[in-house]
């Protein structure tokens, strides 16, 4: 049977309540009082358009879920579509679908052959790096796929000098609470590999920074920077295996024609949420959402899970409800 992505109205499996409340630092609520009325941010990361038969499909679940949420700005947080002829329709759905739409440069972007300061240039970013003001809620948006001076061979995860000079900058003169985001994890599972860098700026501005966001690790976490909460949000398709695993989880005739497909354990539904800055109740809340696996889970193939990743837990079809509220003084 053909499988389906099924839109918001439709998805019997959205949670409604928070499942998890995770603290803010109380010296943040100065910056967050500075906003006036709640900011609500669609998110949606991972979906590897050119890994996967559904992409567009993916897409438009969250897209239509958008439609229903009105949020003030959308957010795809990279590894979304290479910047090719054939993807153009999937980039415009998406930069049609809202009038401020924000790109973040994920890793795979360049599979296709571009730069990333032309994946930039073809998605009208304001450029690899740069910043966006939402309603006054300061965006920092961050490039995690740098080289490193020692840098030999696979994708980098780095932030250059020149880069973390900028953000240092940016922390030090934006005036109102900030909201990071990056591909790459700053904290965490798979972060950057000069994350304490970028960690020792980012609590310098504690008073500042709300929570770090980012994709990557297709997995449904929380990390912490020391006082900033870092949130993992999960892929919108799959959790990737690769190596010598195979999951045939869709007809023969979609494996034959898109070859990656087995090398993941894929998600029924598309995954994605919204952030909601809510200055009045002083908290964020994350949407959850909720899947199944497509075939076997990684567990069930025999894929070991990292040190501090459960199978069940951060390893899921989910994006899990949470609530992001002020620690006791």
């Amino acid at each position: 049977m053909k499988n389906k992505i099924t839109s918001r109205r439709d998805f019997l499996c959205t949670t409604s309540a928070a499942a998890s409340s995770i603290m803010l630092p109380q010296q943040v609520m100065g910056s967050l009082g500075k906003i006036k009325t709640p900011i609500k941010l669609g998110m949606i990361a991972d979906l590897h358009q050119d890994v996967m038969h559904d992409g567009p499909a993916r897409l438009q679940a969250f897209l239509d879920a958008m439609q229903e949420e009105q949020p003030d700005a959308l957010v795809q947080l990279g590894d979304f579509a290479y910047p090719t002829k054939k993807n153009e329709a999937v980039t415009r759905a998406f930069e049609n679908a809202h009038p401020r739409t924000l790109h973040v440069l994920g890793n795979h972007e360049i599979d296709g052959g571009h730069t990333f300061d032309e994946v930039a240039k073809l998605w009208g970013m304001k450029g690899r790096y740069y910043t966006e003001n939402v309603n006054g809620l300061n965006l920092v948006v961050l490039d995690g796929n740098e080289k490193p001076q020692n840098h030999k061979s696979g994708y980098p995860a780095h932030i250059g000098e020149k880069q973390l000079e900028w953000l240092a900058k940016q922390l030090n003169t934006l005036n109102g609470p900030i909201l990071v985001m990056c591909h790459q994890p700053l904290a965490g599972p798979s972060s950057i590999d000069n994350a304490e860098a970028v960690q020792t700026l980012l609590n310098a501005a504690a008073d500042k920074v709300l929570l770090a966001v980012n994709g990557h690790t297709h997995i449904d976490h929380v990390a912490h920077a020391g006082r900033i909460p870092c949130l993992h949000v999960n892929s919108a398709s799959y959790k990737w295996v690769g190596g010598s695993y195979r999951n045939k989880s869709y007809p023969a005739d979609i494996h034959a024609r898109f070859r990656w497909v087995e090398y993941t354990c894929p998600y029924r539904d598309s995954l994605f949420t919204t952030l909601t800055i809510d200055p009045a109740r002083g908290r964020i809340d994350v949407k959850g959402r909720e899947s199944r696996w497509v075939g076997k889970s990684p567990a069930q193939l025999g894929v070991a899970a990292k040190p501090d990743l459960i199978d069940g837990k951060e390893i899921c079809p989910e994006i899990r409800s949470r609530r992001i509220r002020p620690a006791e003084k």
